[in-house]
């Protein structure tokens, strides 16, 4: 099971990820343990400040596909992996599991 930290996630989209990682736990910033994900929305964060902020941790980024420059600053600040919102159920649990681990471990 990896502690994932989810950045800039909404409510709606939570409910989402919690269905798309089953056995995987999700934070968010106010827990104090270290992640070994971090998953971000690119939309509404600061792809810089969260690099910075997480520099060994591995970050998984997301938003619309239409977001070039989202994309593109995700890209830029280094994230381990961009997706496309509409990937997410197709390769979210994959790309986690290649970043992080599978649950069972």
């Amino acid at each position: 099971m990896a502690t994932i930290l989810l950045c800039g996630v909404e409510l709606f989209m939570r409910g989402k990820l919690d269905a798309l990682l089953p056995g995987h736990r999700l934070i968010t910033a106010d827990h104090t343990e270290d992640p070994e994900l971090v998953l971000a929305d690119v939309s509404r964060i600061d792809a810089e400040e969260v690099a910075d902020t997480y520099p060994d941790i591995p970050i998984v980024g997301f938003t619309n596909h239409t977001d070039t420059a989202g994309l593109r600053a995700a890209h830029a600040a280094g994230f381990d992996q961009v997706l496309a919102k509409s990937a997410l159920a197709e390769r979210l649990g994959e790309v986690v599991e290649e970043l992080a681990g599978s649950p069972e471990e």
